[in-house]
């Protein structure tokens, strides 16, 4: 097993690679508020991560990633276009699985440009295959955006849109709430009961717990109005399923998505942007007909990706995680920005994997 100092030394000659590109280093701090990366991520990352406090500061977390700070770091005082890189810990709780580490490095490259989206998920794509260059590793690709702006142009209402939306990052959770919008799936008997009552609240038992009547009012509302919107559409159910099972090389994948928009024609900018893509990493030497895309890649573990999304897998070791991972983040920027946004992209390799696959290798 690699040691610490192997560690830091393939980081620091890796960050020398990604500055040779034209990135400035930045260096986050270890504690980070904590308040931002719950107002993203919910209690869920209670789970994930290191949580401390004090009086002065209120609770913090242990750095459990980079990309947030370094966004909110370019959105107060970052130059356009802008070029970062960086190395150091982040620390993940493993309550689960005791053979995961819970601190290790991660040395990152991330730009923020608006003119060359395309362009900007090449480099970054390029650069990573290129410092792992060598390794016997699988790179996997998809483009959560095909997906969300199915989604959102779906025949159906805004709140049904937005709940899938809510779970597009849970597909087993998706998948239902797909399969009840769509009519396959009754709602439970007990909830339609209780939509059938005239006034289900008028009871002389006392209210219980944090939610006032009115706000259980209005829900029940809401309910009722989903009772009664008509189902989604078999046509784009079946576009849906047909998109969500697309798993080829690139450019056979982009022509099923092709023939998917007949049905769902609200994915053809996201296509184009694919397509572009394409183009792009075509121009750096890359071999998009060996590239592997899926479009249901990045679904389980990539929740602030909204674009491109891109992962490196050691061949013949499932146990181990990804090597590399990276996507576009345009939303994350727009969240955090007070109204401003910018495009962006950015990824994250482990050194400590990459050192333990050679010494397997040799």
């Amino acid at each position: 097993m690699p040691n610490r100092s192997q560690i830091q030394a393939r980081a620091a000659m890796m960050r020398v690679r990604f500055e040779a590109a034209g990135a400035q280093v930045v260096d986050p701090p270890l504690l980070q508020p904590a308040e931002t990366l719950l107002d993203l991520y919910g209690e869920d990352i209670r789970a994930r991560a290191y949580v401390t406090s004090d009086a002065l500061r209120g609770e913090q977390m242990l750095r459990p990633d980079f990309t947030l700070p370094v966004v909110q770091m370019h959105m107060r005082e970052g130059a356009e276009p802008a070029r970062y890189t960086y190395s150091g810990e982040v620390f993940r709780r493993q309550e689960h699985d005791p053979d995961r580490a819970n601190e290790y490095v991660q040395v990152g490259y991330e730009v923020f440009d608006r003119d060359d989206p395309a362009g900007a998920d090449a480099e970054v794509f390029s650069l990573f295959a290129l410092q792992l260059r060598g390794l016997p590793l699988r790179a996997a690709t998809g483009d959560i955006g095909i997906l969300i702006a199915a989604v959102e142009g779906l025949r159906t209402t805004d709140r049904r849109k937005a709940a899938l939306m809510r779970h597009l990052w849970r597909p087993r959770r998706f998948r239902t709430l797909l399969d009840r919008f769509a009519g396959r799936r009754p709602a439970p008997e007990q909830r339609d009961a209780l939509l059938d009552t005239a006034e289900p609240l008028a009871t002389d038992a006392p209210m219980i717990g944090k939610r006032r009547k009115a706000e259980i009012e209005a829900r029940i509302d809401a309910l009722r109005e989903d009772r009664a919107a008509p189902p989604i559409s078999d046509n784009e159910l079946v576009g849906l399923e047909t998109l969500l099972n697309v798993r080829e090389t690139m450019p056979f994948a982009l022509e099923q998505l092709r023939d998917v928009a007949v049905d769902l024609p609200q994915i053809t900018p996201a296509l184009d942007r694919l397509e572009a893509r394409v183009a792009a990493l075509q121009a750096r030497g890359v071999d998009v007909g060996r590239l592997d895309f899926e479009a249901s890649y990045g679904r389980t573990s990539m929740e602030y990706y909204d674009g491109f999304v891109f992962g490196f897998y050691a061949e013949g070791r499932p146990d181990l995680p990804p090597v590399a991972t990276g996507g576009r983040y345009d939303a994350l920027t727009r969240r955090l920005g007070n109204g401003a946004e910018i495009p962006a992209i950015g990824g994250v390799i482990r050194p400590d994997l990459m050192l333990e696959i050679e010494e397997a290798t040799q």
